[in-house]
């Protein structure tokens, strides 16, 4: 956890800001239904027509932050209104400042914030991740369906890696995910119902494996992550 200096202090009130204007729209628009209600986002949005972008932006924002509140509605609708290209580029602009601000978050405010947003076995499943700051290892699990990404933000920030790294492999790894949830609404919008079924039937393959295989998977990332620490380790030579 770092010390309250003037940079922190700064930076503290200007994610409390950002996050205090994102909650106060929610609460006195009611949007807290949209998240889970595709008709209703769709529609709030068309009203706002104006403002469309900043408001989808904002809520894909602040389902990060706010997580567990799913996002796979919000990812959704933006292939349906937006399209495929702008539906990406704003879905990536909301999930990459949710993602910073949770790492923020957690980076300023340490252990006793994520433990609010996080259980207890969720962290102590995922402690390996914060005690190591590989990337690649990082990549892997935005990447992957199934894993806890929202989370993962939070827990990430607890660990050593750098802001510029953490931005680079959540943007990354969660393009995948966000091109084929903006390629689903796009093609909901256009009737394109055999592309929709292929886009959801290959999302859900990959879930289900997940799902089963998710042990192993962890598993196999554990020993990827102590092979990489022991192989380190052995480079370092040793201290008179």
């Amino acid at each position: 956890m770092l010390k309250p200096d003037k940079k922190t202090v700064l930076l503290l009130l200007l994610l409390g800001t950002v996050i205090a204007g994102i909650a106060y729209g929610l609460y006195a628009s009611g949007l807290f239904d949209l998240f889970i209600n595709k008709r209703h986002l769709l529609a709030y949005i068309k009203e706002h027509r104006t403002y469309a972008a900043l408001i989808f932006i904002g809520l894909q924002a602040t389902q990060v932050v706010a997580a567990p509140v799913p996002g796979e509605v919000t990812g959704f609708v933006g292939g349906i209104f937006f399209g495929p290209f702008w539906g990406v580029v704003y879905s990536t602009i909301g999930l990459t400042i949710g993602s910073w601000i949770a790492f923020m978050l957690a980076r300023l405010l340490g252990r006793p914030l994520v433990v609010r947003m996080v259980s207890a076995e969720t962290i102590q499943r995922y402690d390996y991740v914060m005690k190591h700051k590989g990337l690649w290892l990082a990549f892997l699990m935005f990447l992957i369906p199934g894993f806890p990404k929202d989370f993962l933000c939070y827990l990430l920030g607890l660990g050593h890696m750098r802001q510029r790294d953490f931005i680079l492999v959540s943007v990354s790894g969660r393009l995948l995910g966000t091109v084929l949830l903006t390629m689903g609404g796009t093609y909901f919008r256009d009737e394109r119902y055999g592309a929709l079924f292929t886009i959801v039937g290959l999302s859900l393959a990959i879930i289900l494996f997940v799902m089963i295989y998710r042990e192993r998977i962890e598993l196999l990332l554990r020993r990827i992550t102590s092979a990489r620490r022991k192989d380190v380790k052995e480079r370092i030579p040793p201290s008179d």
